[in-house]
């Protein structure tokens, strides 16, 4: 078997981890699989070399900060190889540049374009472990980019989607995906496998267990994956297409995301056009807007709201202030948080929303905002509550069970 394995920031987090990973290498290499090995770098690393950077300026390059960052990958890659072959392995450790993966021009944040395969292939055939430094690549130009945060599982499932490989292995502190965070319900069940769409939408909603956008190439490329921890052996989740079992059941897991910031727009001119050129200004500064809901126009007025991320709040506030005409006021709530409800059996049951806006009410819990999609309910409530709304919902869906 070909296996792609990727070992997350905390697993390579030192000089013993690493010689744990290579440990487990070894084990499934001794199993007789071929292997591609793709690391982040060391845990700590990379806020280092940020604030390394800004020593010398707020606004660095970030053409010089892709080739800055993609050095705490490559420490990594060459540890293990070198540990490794101590070990008596032969094993090889390889840039993203050498691993022949070509990224389109965006720095910091770019997407992966095509993977020229020939040189791993080559060191598979001769025996070797490949170690591929994750989170870059390079553009046409021959310039290092980098893949934004969470980068390497995104190295990890292009490669494995462009090697044809048996299985993606994602290694990291948590032993796969689970019903909801367990630091706030203890009470959380770890899944044994969920689908694409399910984990594309826990991702994106919150989860910490995969990169979004890693999820969305998995599913257009059909890879599985297999997410695990490096520190034990349990069985970890697999994240593939929806299947019947999938289907029957209802809701699979709950998110919560702080990450959260409410705008309101009072008394804007309801006029044609008038959204579009407000969500411009926004999507021009890259500026992610969630929920948005629009209130019924009354004497040529309505009010107008949306959620950012909370990090964004500042560049979103100096771009609603640039718009300045056509609407009366403007507030911004940082003190709310959103939750959700994911699960593909939404789409063949009834009455999921229902249970949820009854089980919030039952705790005195205010709902600010709705959205739904077929597989997915999400509110926007007090960020106060956040915590709370996730241990009732979780007890009233019977996730713990």
């Amino acid at each position: 078997m070909l296996i792609v394995q990727k070992y997350g920031g905390t697993s390579v987090g030192s000089l013993e981890r690493i010689q744990n990973v290579a440990n487990r290498v070894a084990k499934a290499k001794d199993a007789g699989n071929d292997l591609v090995i793709v690391v982040s770098a060391m845990s700590g690393e990379t806020n280092k070399l940020i604030e390394y950077a800004h020593y010398f300026s707020k606004t660095p390059s970030k053409r010089e900060m892709d080739i800055l960052l993609s050095s705490g990958e490559r420490v990594t890659a060459s540890l293990l190889a070198i540990a490794l072959q101590e070990m008596g392995y032969k094993a090889i450790a390889l840039t993203g540049r050498q691993a022949g993966i070509i990224t389109d021009s965006s720095h910091t944040y770019a997407r992966i374009e095509s993977i020229k395969t020939d040189a791993i292939k080559k060191e598979l055939e001769k025996g070797n472990i490949v170690i591929v430094a994750g989170f870059q690549g390079i553009n046409k130009d021959g310039d290092v980019t980098t893949l934004g945060r969470g980068g390497s599982d995104l190295s990890a499932v292009a490669l494995a989607g462009a090697l044809k490989a048996d299985a993606c292995e994602i290694y990291s502190d948590v032993d796969g995906v689970y019903t909801t965070d367990p630091r706030i319900e203890p009470k959380a069940k770890k899944l044994d496998k969920i689908s694409y769409d399910e984990m594309l939408e826990l991702s994106s909603l919150g989860a910490k267990v995969l990169q979004n956008r890693s999820v969305e190439l998995a599913k257009k490329m059909g890879v599985k994956i297999i997410a695990k921890s490096s520190f034990t052996d349990a069985e970890g989740t697999i994240i593939s297409k929806e299947d019947r079992s999938m289907e029957e059941v209802v809701v699979s897991g709950i998110a919560l995301d702080k990450n959260q910031a409410r705008v309101s727009l009072r008394d804007v001119v309801d006029r044609p056009g008038i959204a579009a050129e407000i969500f411009n200004i926004l999507a021009n500064e890259q500026i992610n807007v969630d929920m948005i809901i629009q209130n019924a126009s009354k004497e040529g007025m309505t009010n107008l709201g949306f959620t950012v991320p909370q990090s964004e709040l500042e560049r979103a506030k100096k771009a609603i202030e640039s718009f300045a005409h056509d609407y009366g006021s403007v507030d911004y709530d940082e003190n709310v948080c959103k939750v959700s409800i994911v699960g593909v059996g939404m789409k063949s049951h009834s009455g999921i929303a229902a249970k949820a806006f009854s089980v919030m009410a039952k705790n005195n819990i205010n709902i600010e905002m709705i959205s739904t999609s077929e597989i997915k309910i999400s509110m926007i409530i007090d960020e106060k509550f956040g915590e709370l709304a996730v241990r009732v919902l979780h007890e009233a869906y019977e996730l713990d069970k």
